[in-house]
This record gives C-alpha cells, structure tokens and sequence, in this order.
C-alpha cells in the first residue's frame, strides 16, 4: 500500500520536521506544532478505529465512566490489511477518525503526510512519559523534544520459544549465543528436525534481528533521510541467516499458514525467535505441544550480552483536523496506562502493555501452562527494557517490506540471496522516497 501523494509543498515540510530521528536528539524545534489542547465545551463524541479483538469492550468500560466523553468504535482489517490506506483516504478527504490505531512502524508514513496532531501541549500525555518503557516513548517521539504524535500502546520484545523436551532428550544446550544456535540448528537437523522456519515473507521478524544486532535502517538530520539496508548490524543478520539457509538447517514455509502450524505441531521445528505475543500464536497453532515449550533470552551476539529486539507494537494516534484533542488524548491515555484497560486489552486480545507498570499486571505474573507453568511473561518484561530506543522506521515501509518480500522468497528458493533482497528494498525504498518528493541523503 503506498500513501496517497499530498502537495510538494507538505511532503517537504513534514519530511523536514523529522528531526533528530537517528539520535534520539535535544533539539526543541520542530516544523509540526502542538496541538491547542484544552477542553472542549459540553459532551463529546470520540471515533476510533482500531482491530484489537475485543477492543469493543474495553471502549465500553470507558463509556460507561464517562458519560461526557463517548467514544465510538469501528473496527476493522489490521493496519496494512485495508485499514491504513482508508485513514489516507479519509485524511484526504477532510473525514478522518479523532483517533486511530498505528502501529509503530508505520506512524513515519503518517507523519510525513502531516497527517497526525501533535499532542506535546496536552500537559497529562506529556506528564505520562516514565510510565512508558523508553524505547516505545521514542517510537512516538521520534526521539525530540515537543513531539508527541501518538500514546504507546503495545509492544513485541523478543525471546526464544524452544521445545523443552527435544532439547532435553537430545542432549542439545539451550543456546545462549548465535554461534550455538548455530552449532544447534546442526545437531537438531541430524535429529531430523530444523532449529526454526525461517520467514520467506514476514519481514518484520527480520527487522526485529537486525534491531537487535545494531542494525539501523533509517536516519533522518532534520534535511534529508538516509536509509541503509547493508550496515554492519543487518549485513552480519544476513549472512548468518543465508548461511543456515544453504545449509538447509532451517525449514521455509510459508508463516501463518496449516503448514508452518504443522512444523510446530510435530516434532519439526524446535524453536522460534519471536515476540511475546507469540505465545498465543504457538498455543493455538500447536495445541498437541501443550507442557513442552519454553522461553528464553534471545540468543546474543556476545556472549554474556543482554540485547533484545521487538517485533511489532502499536500506538493510539490522534488524527490531523480532530476537534477534540483534549478528549482524544485523555481516552488514549486511559486505555493505554489504566490498569483496567490494560487488564481487559491483555485479556481481550493478549496484549503486551507498552507502559512499565503493565509489565506487572497480575494475569502477566502468573505461570503459563501451556509453558509447562513457566512464568515466561518475566522473560520479556526483561526482554522490553533490552530494546535499543535508537530505531528509525521509514515513511515508506509498506513498500519497503513488498520488495524486501519479492527478495526474501528468492533467496529461500535458491534463486538469490539475502543480501541481494536488502539491496534490492534499498533501491526501490529510495526511488519510492524521492517519487514522493522527500529528500533523501545521497
């Protein structure tokens, strides 16, 4: 999906408003300004658009608290599904949502069509910034100052599924660093399993490696974007996945189908480095494996290292033209630091609560059975503070996750390779950036 094209004039000044994207900087300026941010006069209806399973409910609890402040729920495919090109369309159009779900790589996209409030006047979302893990705050802050262009939600730290029980009987370390995943995946495909699927098509799994390797995608100097698929972090990603690829120690079907559920079902696959709302996706994929599973840390590239990468994670983002920021933003508070919302988002679709405090909800504390009663939430509260809060997500990821795709699927068949896929996202990413007229570092 490609966001509709908006006037020169726009694409250049949102694009230079992205300051100090790459550093996390302490610049106080910036070219989007805040929002006005007070109360508006009598009852006000909210509407939101969002794909939460569930979420519903969880809006219900707030109406029925707030009988001034009315929130109205559609829900509808998840963002790249059908849901972000409507929010263009309806952006375009003058009839936008007040609020919308994004997820966080896509909230650059949004904001390079100047099409996000920025809520840095709206005193209480400022005031919420040490509630949030710090990464995720980056995440819809764009790392400055009098920024804020959405409240974080959710997120997806890393670690390790494995199948307890096929390590144990074969003998095989549970591996801590890369180098032993890789001396595993050997010794588990002569067991007649593979290590893990490997992702032909799901290119955020990918992303989230690179992140954790030191892998940085996109830059931008408040000028111009620079966007670099072959940095030391995603090129050592690349050539070790390549390398298991060769050597056939992982299999490659196709994610989310009966096929890839299958491999985790049986004794095919022994592990999968994912995020933590894999845990539901194991679960109910492979409901014959219930007791045999496991998490641990990710496997780091130095030993003793305590690095994690996310994959995934959403925000509540305030559209351009809502008549009600102050409204919008005090309901996307609530639902993304209350405990009761957090509670009900965690039990209505599995949510991982972006705030530090969610970490500790009472349904996160408990063991899982279907972990053998391992409390494996503790992992990834471990996992979430590990999470460099230094990545940059382009404006164009939609695009850049097809091409990577098309190059992903060619190396797995034999036909390329990894570094060839990067290489080729890169081109089409920057050729995709220009044609929008944004500036881009040559």
């Amino acid at each position: 999906m490609r966001p509709p094209m908006r006037s020169l004039g726009v694409v250049l000044a949102s694009a230079l408003a992205l300051t100090a994207c790459s550093s996390g900087g302490d610049k106080d300026e910036t070219a989007t300004s805040a929002a006005a941010c007070a109360p508006s006069s009598g009852p006000v209806t909210l509407n939101f658009t969002s794909w939460i399973p569930g979420i519903e409910t969880v809006v219900k609890s707030w109406n029925d608290k707030n009988p001034n402040i009315q929130v109205k729920v559609q829900t509808g495919p998840n963002g790249n599904g059908g849901t972000y090109q409507n929010f263009f369309n309806q952006l375009k159009a003058g009839n936008a949502p007040d609020l919308g779900q994004i997820e966080y790589d896509a909230l650059p996209s949004f904001r390079v069509q100047d099409g996000l409030e920025n809520l840095a006047a709206c005193t209480e979302v400022t005031a919420a910034k040490d509630q949030f893990v710090d990464w995720t705050w980056n995440q819809v802050t764009f790392g400055e100052q009098n920024s804020v262009f959405g409240v974080p939600q959710d997120a997806g730290p890393m670690a390790l599924f494995y199948r307890k029980d096929l390590f144990e009987k074969n003998n095989i370390p549970v591996p801590t660093t890369w180098e032993e995943y890789a001396a595993a995946a050997e010794k588990v495909r002569a067991a007649g399993g593979y290590i893990t699927n490997f992702s032909q098509s799901d290119i955020n799994q990918f992303a989230g490696l690179a992140w954790q390797a030191g892998g940085r995608w996109f830059a931008n100097d408040g000028n111009k974007w620079t966007v670099n698929f072959s940095d030391a972090g995603t090129t050592k990603v690349a050539t070790y996945w390549q390398d298991l690829i060769a050597k056939k120690h992982v299999s490659t079907v196709p994610p989310w189908t009966t096929e890839w559920d299958n491999a985790y079902n049986t004794d095919q696959a022994w592990t999968w480095v994912s995020a933590v709302w894999g845990a539901n996706s194991i679960a109910s994929g492979a409901p014959a494996t219930s007791g045999k599973w496991a998490v641990a840390p990710m496997p780091q590239w130095t030993p003793g290292g305590a690095v994690a990468g996310n994959w995934g994670g959403s925000s509540t983002a305030v559209f351009k033209g809502s008549k009600h920021p102050y409204e919008a933003a005090k309901f996307a508070l609530w639902l993304n630091t209350s405990e009761e919302a957090l509670t009900l988002l965690n039990k209505e679709a599995n949510l991982y609560p972006a705030t530090k405090a969610g970490a500790k909800l009472p349904a996160l504390s408990e063991g899982v059975a279907f972990y053998g009663g391992q409390k494996i939430y503790d992992v990834f509260a471990t996992a979430s503070t590990q999470v460099a809060a230094d990545f940059v997500w382009g404006p164009t990821m939609t695009s850049t996750y097809a091409s990577a795709s098309d190059g992903f699927k060619a190396a797995v068949s034999g036909t390329g390779t990894l570094a060839d896929a990067l290489k080729t996202a890169q081109t089409a990413t920057v050729t995709n950036l220009k044609s929008q007229s944004i500036p881009v570092a040559e």
